[in-house]
């Protein structure tokens, strides 16, 4: 789990639109540090430019997975184009997640 700024603003927004029973966000900028990125720029100095993010919310009942995704692409969609570089997403409904474990 992660605590950093961009994380608690992930965190408020996907808790509002989705109301989550399970939510995790790890920040994964660690591994990308020092690797060049569209635009010649390296992950974000401190972290918080790449997020693993698993989240359990019955609104995804009867959603595709695409459609999963693009829903909380657009809710990020500040922080995808802003400090974000890339978010790996794993959006499931709560009877996925009791059968994923």
């Amino acid at each position: 789990m992660s605590d950093g700024p961009v994380a608690t603003i992930i965190r408020e927004k996907l808790t509002a639109a989705l109301s989550p029973q399970r939510l995790e966000i790890e920040d994964d900028s660690w591994r990308h540090a020092g690797h060049h990125h569209e635009g010649g720029m390296d992950a974000q100095p401190g972290g918080e430019s790449h997020f693993n993010l698993v989240i359990v919310s019955s609104a995804f009942e009867g959603v595709s997975r695409v459609l999963r995704q693009r829903r909380i692409n657009d809710l990020l969609r500040a922080e995808l184009a802003g400090p974000v570089h890339a978010l790996s997403i794993k959006a499931l409904t709560p009877a996925e997640a009791v059968h994923s474990v």
